[in-house]
């Protein structure tokens, strides 16, 4: 009988360790026997998720969605069971200079964009998913350029999305993409100077990570796990640093229905095929 429940979470930052050394610990001292294993890329979790690794993966959103695809060709389900109030209705920017010429979506074609890693959701596929959908298509009626900072952690490093805005200040790139937090953030630690820059697109709404579990996950084991996060406090000192360092004020319940942007990104390019195929999923 499994005892222990096993979380899998990728390493895009030496902060992760701190993370969830420290919710491993509120865990255990709420009886719940907890532990985490760490990959280096997602489509390694999600291989590994299914092969029993861990019994819950704190999935990106493509990850969510490489994790749906492999259990419906397996004939099995997926679920996401939870996932932080700030994963929820976020869009991405396509950011121009303000004192440059760009005015309209239309004003981009012939010039050249900056995004983010090439796997990253918000600041390279939605985005781009975006100017598809009203007519501006990517790599015909502009260049991208990507950053491609730390491929394969889905863009939960920002490296990428930091490099296309400095690109846009140096005037390599015409625009740049990014989630619309990161335009804020990049405007106040002055990558992005104050006033430097405006929104010429924004996106529709879109949800981010969640807990990701598959239909042979300990049951009991889930069931508490997901209460415990949902009884998590800000107010409590014990677990307020952790949130702070995961980005959240209260975790709630998973959804799946703001992935449909992110899917037709993916069904468009063909972004999931490869790794599919690779487990024999597509």
């Amino acid at each position: 009988m499994t005892t222990t429940l096993v979380l899998g979470a990728v390493a895009y930052d030496a902060k992760v360790v701190t993370i969830w050394d420290g919710f491993q610990r509120w865990f255990d001292a709420q009886g719940l026997p907890f532990d985490y294993v760490l990959f280096t890329n997602y489509e390694r979790q999600v291989e590994q998720h299914f092969a029993g690794a861990c019994h819950v993966a704190w999935n990106s959103p493509l990850a969510w969605l490489e994790a749906q695809r492999v259990a419906r060709a397996r004939g099995r389900t997926a679920k996401a069971v939870a996932m932080r109030d700030t994963d929820r209705d976020l869009t991405s920017v396509i950011v121009v200079r303000a004192d440059g010429p760009i005015r309209s979506l239309d004003d981009l074609r012939g010039k050249r964009l900056g995004v983010g890693a090439g796997d990253s959701p918000q600041a390279t596929l939605i985005p781009l998913q975006h100017l598809a959908e009203r007519g501006v298509v990517p790599e015909r009626d502009l260049a991208v350029q990507r950053f491609d900072v730390l491929v394969g952690k889905h863009g939960d490093h920002v490296g990428g999305e930091r490099d296309a805005a400095r690109a846009l200040m140096q005037g390599s790139v015409d625009a740049a993409c990014m989630i619309d937090g990161n335009h804020l953030q990049f405007t106040r630690e002055g990558t992005l100077p104050h006033g430097a820059t405006r929104v010429l697109a924004q996106t529709a709404p879109y949800d981010h990570c969640n807990f990701t579990v598959l239909d042979d996950a300990p049951t009991a084991l889930i069931e508490r796990f997901v209460a415990l996060l949902l009884g998590m406090r800000y107010d409590d000192a014990a677990v307020r640093p952790l949130l702070d360092l995961e980005g959240l004020k209260a975790w709630q319940p998973g959804r799946t229905t703001g992935y449909a942007l992110l899917e037709r990104a993916c069904e468009r390019t063909g972004w999931l095929q490869p790794f599919l195929r690779r487990l024999g999923a597509a």
